[in-house]
């Protein structure tokens, strides 16, 4: 039987510049680029599936079928017939982008509602990855009932990854977003932080000191990225700095890091190769900064 990747968090409506000063209709949300291209990126011999919640609206149904299409598995979706799901438009200047977000009724703020719902998707995964989205839109209640469900889950032999993805403004406080960040990490196998938000939002003053506190956290094995600068990858017993290949023609950096994850876990969870994982992962990064959009179903040069 097939193994799982099962990716948790918020699937929403993007509203993508065109570069006509019109916009394009796409769905994308951080944990659902990295499984899309997971999906695209690893064999068929493992499965790729979604766990959010949606309405039962038009929208909804436009998305969950956007996910099938894409080959990703729909099953354990909760649908409520009071919700319905985010939008965010994006906005781009030399090709960074900024965000404007309508979320605050997502039906994704409660996928950790139905705690039997939650465990029963994550029992049925090989690998399970989230991020920090995931875990702050959730209320304090779901978060203790995901952390739950990830803890019996890794007890009957699922990995986890996490990104923490810090975004502060969807979190009461910072110190509560460190502080559930931090439990995270100590719950994963791989946690793949970006050092932009790690410097601003916890202080450190280079990557080896983010992949420290996430490995004194309890994390197994942590990736840190950085931009067009190196990527460490360190474990409890090793570590080391890659390079990777510089890309000239930055159209939008939107996904970046979602690809980069994408990339990585796909590879190693074949190959089980820091190296070649790392390879592929800013391979497949540098090839989507150069469309716009997140999910960028070409994948070479624009």
């Amino acid at each position: 039987m097939p193994s799982t990747f099962l990716a948790i968090g918020e699937c929403m409506v993007e509203m993508a510049p065109t570069g006509e000063g019109t916009f394009k209709m796409g769905f994308a949300g951080d944990t659902l680029n990295t499984a899309w291209y997971v999906r695209k990126a690893l064999g068929q011999d493992w499965k790729v599936a979604y766990y959010t919640g949606v309405g039962k609206d038009q929208v909804s149904r436009q998305m969950t079928d956007f996910l099938n299409e894409a080959g990703i598995e729909t099953g354990y979706i909760r649908e409520l017939q009071d919700r319905t799901v985010g939008l965010y438009m994006i906005q781009l200047k030399d090709g960074e982008r900024s965000f404007a977000y309508w979320r605050s009724q997502s039906a994704a703020r409660c996928l950790a509602d139905d705690p039997g719902v939650l465990s029963a998707a994550m029992d049925n995964a090989g690998l399970i990855y989230f991020s920090g989205i995931t875990l702050a839109i959730l209320s304090p209640e779901g978060r203790r009932a995901f952390f739950q469900a990830l803890k019996s889950a890794r007890q009957k032999g699922a990995k986890a990854a996490f990104d923490p993805n810090l975004r502060p403004r969807l979190w009461e406080d910072a110190e509560t977003m460190r502080s559930c960040v931090t439990d995270a990490a100590g719950l994963c196998d791989f946690v793949m932080p970006s050092f932009e938000d790690e410097e601003a939002y916890f202080g450190d003053a280079t990557p080896s000191i983010s992949a420290d506190r996430y490995l004194a956290a309890g994390a197994e094995m942590v990736v840190v990225k950085n931009g067009p600068q190196e990527v460490i990858v360190a474990t409890a017993s090793d570590r080391n700095a890659f390079s990777p290949a510089p890309v000239s023609n930055v159209v939008d950096t939107t996904a970046a890091g979602d690809s980069f994850n994408a990339g990585f876990l796909a590879e190693y969870l074949v190959t089980k190769s820091v190296t070649a994982s790392v390879a592929a992962g800013a391979r497949l990064a540098g090839m989507v900064i150069q469309h716009r959009g997140a999910l960028v179903d070409c994948l070479e040069p624009a």
